[in-house]
């Protein structure tokens, strides 16, 4: 389980190949919600999304690797790419062959090969398995793995120090999760240096997983990929690193209706006109949909931006 020591050589490590990634705040949100909204812009961040940190938090440990290998469905995709590009040495990403085109072609952008034909959701592991003996590149994990985890947190150093040099302290700090490890290092990070404030995860109705996992006391799977317009929180699972940290530092899961997160992309877009994919979206659905019963100051991660507008 990562501490807050590790979040902190991580961010050592990764600090001159990322974006601090702005602090954004909107006062037509603020009055329309009547809330007082920190937004941290994570969709600013290199390749687009926070999954950069993890990517480079893991491979920057590595002792020259071969090459690095991802399973994803998108952003992390991007992230190993990119942290392969900055070691000099080649990625391999396996997609599923219904993955977004345009996340396809943004990782080959980056220099990684795409391995797709035959791919599913439910065999991708299988395949990148077989890749990883055929070709002894190193395995970075989307979500499952410490120095991954490590490294998503150092989202959450940078938006408590922003807020605190505003003289801002969230009283809550909003989040999606998929597989658990952006929202397990962001409660390390806030859990350690701000234990008052609430950590909410947010998923979509339709992949309530973390929630059902959290109330059961163990891990529950997903039978089939979600149908959600958040298309980074498909994973059938927590992880078996993510759970247990989930169970210790996070106070509670929300669900949001697809509709919810339309609006709140719309309202990204129109009010503080951030483009912002629906995974990233996740957290103002919740103040949309549950800001009665949510504190008054909160601090939102805005996971991504890679949005396809392709028909």
């Amino acid at each position: 389980m990562p501490s807050l020591q590790d979040l902190y050589a991580a961010f050592r490590r990764i600090a001159p190949y990322t974006h601090r990634t702005p602090l954004l705040t909107s006062r037509l949100l603020d009055e329309l919600l009547g809330k007082r909204l920190l937004l941290k812009a994570e969709h600013l961040q290199k390749t687009g999304s926070f999954k950069a940190r993890g990517a480079l938090s893991k491979a920057l440990a590595l002792e020259n690797p071969k090459g690095l290998l991802a399973v994803s469905s998108g952003n992390h995709a991007q992230g190993v790419a990119y942290a392969a590009q900055v070691l000099g040495v080649k990625a391999l990403v396996v997609m599923p062959e219904d993955a977004s085109p345009y996340k396809k072609a943004c990782a080959r952008a980056y220099g990684a090969e795409v391995v797709d034909r035959g791919v599913t959701a439910k065999n991708r592991e299988e395949v990148a398995r077989a890749l990883q003996e055929e070709t002894g590149y190193a395995l970075i994990h989307p979500f499952d793995d410490p120095l991954v985890i490590a490294g998503q947190g150092t989202a959450g150093l940078e938006l408590l120090a922003q807020a605190g040099k505003r003289g801002v302290f969230p009283e809550a700090v909003l989040a999606p999760v998929g597989g658990g490890g952006l929202l397990a290092g962001l409660a390390t990070a806030v859990k350690a240096l701000s234990p008052t404030t609430l950590v909410l995860g947010v998923e979509p109705e339709a992949a309530d997983d973390a929630r059902r996992s959290l109330e059961a006391g163990r891990i529950l799977r997903l039978e089939a990929p979600p149908r959600t317009r958040a298309d980074g929180v498909r994973t059938l699972s927590l992880g078996e690193h993510t759970f247990p940290i989930l169970r210790e530092r996070v106070d509670g899961i929300l669900t949001v209706s697809e509709e919810a997160l339309l609006e709140a992309e719309r309202l990204l877009f129109t009010r503080t006109k951030q483009v912002v994919e629906p995974t990233g979206a996740l957290p103002l659905a919740a103040v949309l949909e549950h800001g009665a019963r949510l504190p008054q100051t909160l601090a939102l991660l805005l996971s991504g931006g890679n949005r396809d507008f392709s028909p």
